[in-house]
């Protein structure tokens, strides 16, 4: 990996830094010369997370749709760092069901941890981020999309590109950046365990690969460089966008 030190001396927060785009992203983070704090709901799953990142990393057992969860890691990150120059707010979940298979189990579910969870990650993280700040909050192209099956989820994220711009209004005198991020179809644990079984898994991909103009699934990595861009000065004149990382798949 190249070792720019992009975020030289940054502290960061990734939430759900514990696998898939989360990891990749804490991994560069590090890489570029941050030190990071990650999250996750599995303790097991974190530690080996921890392990892999190294000295420059610190986690934090939690889950972001309970408050109470939130409120210690931040104290946590206040004691330890005592400041928060990147968040990422990236936890979330995904539940595919018809319209109507769908439980209000599921949609509280999926609005707890994609919506209410990301809003006060950045509400309570408030007071540790300096003026100038970066926010990243984790989208998806299905919040302008109108994917089968995918009406909750694609609500959620459509709310996470909303709060990118009010928040940013919010903060402006503050000079804090939010922006969104918008992945398409990636290869991640999260899209191998949303399906029951691998053919599905595997009809599913080429579904997604075939409306894809670059004829292929993501890497988690590509994902993680672009939120390094939103998070470092390369971005210090972008704030309130939505940046599309589908292989062009919501573009055409």
């Amino acid at each position: 990996m190249e070792n720019s030190q992009k975020l030289a001396g940054k502290i960061a927060l990734v939430t759900g830094g514990n696998s898939g785009i989360g990891l990749a992203t804490a991994q560069r983070f590090v890489a570029e010369g941050a030190f990071v704090f990650i999250t996750g709901r599995r303790q097991a799953e974190l530690d080996a997370a921890v392990q892999s990142l190294g000295n420059q990393a610190f986690g934090i057992q939690g889950d972001v749709s309970k408050l109470a969860d939130l409120d210690r890691a931040i104290a946590v990150i206040k004691e330890q760092k005592g400041r928060l120059d990147v968040l990422f707010a990236n936890a979330g979940i995904a539940e595919f069901a018809p319209l109507d298979a769908v439980t209000e189990a599921q949609y509280d579910r999926q609005f707890d941890i994609n919506v209410k969870g990301l809003f006060f990650t950045v509400q309570k993280a408030l007071p540790l981020l300096p003026d100038g700040a970066a926010i990243i909050l984790m989208a998806s192209i299905v919040g302008i999309k109108g994917f089968e099956a995918n009406s909750v989820y694609s609500a959620t994220k459509a709310a996470i590109r909303s709060f990118a711009r009010t928040l940013t209004s919010d903060l402006k005198a503050r000079r804090i950046r939010v922006n969104a991020i918008s992945p398409g179809p990636i290869e991640t644990p999260g899209l191998n365990g949303i399906l029951d079984t691998p053919e599905q898994v595997a009809q599913f991909k080429a579904q997604m690969v075939s409306a894809v103009p670059l004829g292929r699934v993501g890497d988690a990595d590509e994902i993680a460089k672009a939120v390094v861009f939103l998070a470092s000065d390369d971005s210090s004149f972008v704030t309130g966008a939505e940046l599309f990382v589908d292989g062009g798949m919501a573009q055409v």
